[in-house]
């Protein structure tokens, strides 16, 4: 379970593979709003995507300074990280609890299912939906970019 801009949302368990505190970023000039920056991991530019702002929930002044933001790696092909306002908890939810939803019905598809947990409803992402393919063609050309930044400065 992770918060995005106050929204409860949820990760397939497989899909992450570590939580950390939020490092100090380095975001190069002129890059999308969603591109909180990149992380540097053990001399590797890992892209870091401000789930908030991607999904235009907005960030208020107060919470950009929040100290508690976490990143999320996730599993894949290449390095990447979301940030969150917090991740919370690891839950195990039974299948009756997992309601699917239609790929027209959210931004990209993203939302893939909703998930009910007491009273409430946590949107159930899919961490392979969260950028368009035009948006995933950039994002590899920039991280491209940073890693032969950090390449540059390698001792």
């Amino acid at each position: 379970m992770v918060d995005v801009a106050g929204t409860p949302c949820a990760l397939p368990r497989e899909a992450v593979r570590e939580v950390l505190p939020l490092p100090r970023l380095w975001r190069p000039p002129g890059a999308p709003a969603a591109l909180a920056g990149f992380l540097n991991l053990a001399g590797s530019a890992v892209p870091v995507l401000d789930l908030a702002v991607l999904f235009g929930l907005g960030r208020p002044v107060a919470a950009r300074q929040a100290l508690y933001r976490h990143l999320v790696l996730v599993h894949g092909a290449t390095p990447q990280a979301l940030m969150v306002d917090r991740a919370a908890d690891v839950v195990r939810v039974a299948p009756d609890q997992v309601r699917p939803v239609a790929d027209a019905a959210t931004l990209n598809g993203c939302v893939a299912a909703e998930i009910r947990l007491g009273e409430g409803l946590v949107h159930g992402l899919s961490v392979d939906r969260i950028l368009l393919a035009e948006e995933r063609v950039r994002l590899a050309a920039q991280t491209r970019d940073a890693q032969a930044r950090l390449a540059e400065w390698a001792a």
